[in-house]
């Protein structure tokens, strides 16, 4: 009888010890998933712009970025023009990041003395084993400093025709170490066009990616299609979709992007609606983005960190 009491506790026990074991582990698993929901998704891409368009990445809070977006000539030019090196076209900015998810920035490009700015919100995080992608809000506004343009008889120029503005929503998602791809559905809006068979408002679909090749190079890639205004011209000039190939190249922290691009323009109303080049016809610009960051605002987690002693 002893026996049996003795085996009936411990099976007793055993079968106690393995109810609360499993209950322990349904617990975990329970809790998993709402732990790896708090986990964010980061560095969609790498810089904040993909090569001509923004990206859905925002810099710091605090941290200042002067930023140089060059673009030169017609390669297919030949001697006549060093093959595009004696005529470029230059955006120099500053970019600042006021929060973690507000970013805003102001530039002047030598193309039609344009002076530009930007405000950029994070509105949605891509999170692990949660929200599928990251969505932010892009707002841009233009303002052409060129002389003047020789307008129809009776037609009058007014400081009103120089604005532009852009709208984006930037749809982007990291599928993995490797690859992160970006949609772009934009608005510009001109004051001022070419033709009267042009509407003032073209409405266009971006999508650019970026995949990963080696640890500090990736390949990247990004083009327009205009959904209207297919057929508005330029100064006369027929315009094409804005289609841009290149790579980016990690160094001590740093983004140097080079590229193949057939727009020399540099701000949304330029790349998107004013492309006058082409791929077909071997109309291609290099250019290269460069920028220098620097801590204005230290966080509040390094702050006093100079006094301690290691």
């Amino acid at each position: 009888m002893r026996k049996i009491l003795l085996l009936s506790i411990s099976l007793f026990s055993m079968a106690y010890s393995g109810y609360a074991q499993q209950d322990d582990l349904m617990k975990m698993l329970d809790n998993e998933p709402e732990n790896k929901k708090m986990e964010p998704v980061t560095s969609t891409f790498k810089a904040t712009r993909i090569i001509n368009s923004s990206s859905v990445e925002n810099l710091a809070h605090g941290v200042l970025d002067f930023r140089i977006l060059h673009r030169f000539g017609r390669i297919s030019d030949g001697l006549d023009n060093s093959f595009g090196f004696d005529n470029a076209t230059t955006r120099i900015g500053l970019d600042y990041g006021v929060t973690k998810w507000l970013m805003i920035g102001l530039g002047h490009n030598t193309l039609q003395k344009i002076n530009d700015g930007f405000v950029k919100v994070r509105l949605k995080q891509q999170y692990q084993h949660g929200f599928p992608i990251t969505v932010s809000y892009f707002a841009g506004m233009g303002i052409v400093g060129d002389k003047a343009p020789t307008l129809p008889a009776g037609q009058e120029y007014f400081y009103s025709h120089r604005l532009s503005y852009a709208h984006q929503l930037l749809l982007a998602r990291k599928f993995s170490n490797r690859l992160s791809l970006q949609l772009m559905p934009t608005i510009v809006h001109q004051n001022l066009v070419d033709s009267a068979k042009s509407s003032n408002t073209t409405i266009a679909l971006g999508a650019g990616g970026r995949l990963k090749v080696s640890k500090r190079i990736a390949i990247t890639a990004e083009y327009y299609y205009r959904i209207n205004n297919t057929d508005m011209p330029h100064f006369g000039a027929k315009t094409y979709n804005s289609l841009s190939l290149g790579a980016d190249i990690e160094t001590g922290g740093h983004v140097f992007q080079l590229f193949f691009c057939n727009s020399l323009g540099i701000t949304e109303r330029s790349f998107i609606t004013q492309t006058t080049d082409t791929w077909e016809k071997g109309q291609l610009h290099f250019g290269f983005n460069i920028s220098r960051v620097f801590t204005v605002v230290k966080p509040k987690e390094f702050k006093g960190g100079d006094k301690k002693e290691w």
